[in-house]
């Protein structure tokens, strides 16, 4: 919903249709989570297929608001007939359409500020249940790190969605659970979707020069909170940066130092000055963030690992350096070095080999994604 919730907010006292992807398998164009909200006035945002099934999506929506009941629906692949609703990659999708208004999901403007205001909450939603089994589909919880809001109707499968959805918030997952009627893992009467709305990941860029620029305009279009930092206040501005949502003049170690890295965060060393990037790497690469990656050319590179060496880090610290930073892609500009830096980081969230997909065999998108 964080994609379509300018129009979410938009249209929610007039009431609308909101569909999401609850579930994927095999080669699916959209992850669980994507959205497409319909207006009372026919109006549509977002996207749950890239295209292939919206259509029908929109009739079900506007079903959906008519009879005020939500709905899951399933979408393959249509070998049998052309003109068949379907996807024409062979995935399968599970799309839950609900309908949203002041009456039918009250707590809407909650989680509406939490996700402004970067604030972490999970959103478990009943999406399916078998045949004589409680709760009601549509039935949902929110759950924050220190507490939950509202009720499934049943408190066994309270006490275990919150908590695992408690743990999904954690690490910022987004998936579907299946539980027993009271709350029983390993049985399936119940599927409940967790939407996990965690602040997003943090990119830290470090270094301000033209490139920097270029690679914190990419980082915002992936979704990143982008800080841009640089000792020298005269080259650190907002004016110069304006796409980070936050511009820091602090010398870059000492700020990595007191700044939280997680496991979702990025850390990109344009400096490529061994004052700067040897004392920040030195940091940068016993934090657990995700991505590392080092500007500079091969002697640079040489030259900066034995500086590390030298300074105490071990062979698996330094093996998690990228460096030089980015993928071979011939980038010359700093738009085009962007771009080939942005590969190496999504290729690397996803376990992906980089290489063209006209030289790869099987599915394009890898297992469980």
């Amino acid at each position: 919903m964080r994609d379509v919730l300018r129009e979410v907010r938009a249209w929610y006292d007039e009431g609308l249709g909101l569909a999401t992807v609850v579930g994927t398998w095999q080669s699916a164009p959209r992850q669980p989570g994507a959205a497409m909200a319909v207006s009372a006035a026919g109006e549509a945002a977002g996207s749950v297929s890239g295209g292939c099934v919206e259509g029908a999506v929109y009739e079900v929506a506007q079903s959906v608001m008519a009879s005020g009941e939500p709905s899951l629906q399933r979408y393959g692949v249509s070998d049998d007939d052309a003109m068949a609703v379907g996807l024409t990659c062979g995935g399968i999708i599970d799309v839950f359409v609900q309908p949203v208004s002041p009456q039918t999901f009250p707590e809407l403007p909650v989680i509406a500020s939490a996700i402004e205001d970067h604030r972490p909450v999970a959103v478990a939603t009943v999406v399916s249940v078998s045949s004589g089994s409680r709760p009601a589909v549509g039935a949902r919880v929110l759950v924050w790190p220190d507490g939950a809001e509202g009720s499934l109707g049943v408190e066994g499968l309270d006490v275990a969605v919150v908590d695992d959805a408690r743990g999904m918030l954690s690490t910022g997952v987004t998936g579907l659970r299946h539980y027993g009627p009271h709350g029983e893992r390993r049985r399936d009467e119940v599927g409940v979707f967790v939407e996990s709305y965690a602040p997003p990941p943090r990119m830290l860029v470090f270094g301000a020069i033209d490139y920097a620029a270029a690679v914190a305009k990419i980082g915002k279009f992936l979704g990143y909170r982008v800080t841009v930092c640089d000792a020298r206040p005269i080259f650190a501005t907002k004016a110069r940066f304006p796409d980070a949502d936050e511009v820091v003049v602090e010398w870059p170690h000492r700020y990595l130092s007191r700044t939280p890295v997680d496991a979702r965060s990025v850390i990109c060393v344009l400096t490529h000055d061994p004052k700067f990037d040897v004392p920040l790497l030195e940091v940068a690469l016993r934090t657990p963030a995700a991505y590392i990656g080092a500007m500079g050319s091969r002697r640079t590179h040489d030259d900066r690992l034995a500086r590390l060496r030298a300074a105490g880090l071990s062979e698996a610290e330094l093996e998690r350096l990228a460096s030089p930073i980015g993928l071979d892609i011939g980038a010359r500009t700093p738009e085009e070095t962007a771009v080939s830096v942005a590969a190496e980081i999504v290729a690397l969230r996803w376990g992906a080999t980089g290489r063209r997909l006209s030289d790869t065999e099987g599915r394009i998108h890898g297992p469980g994604l």
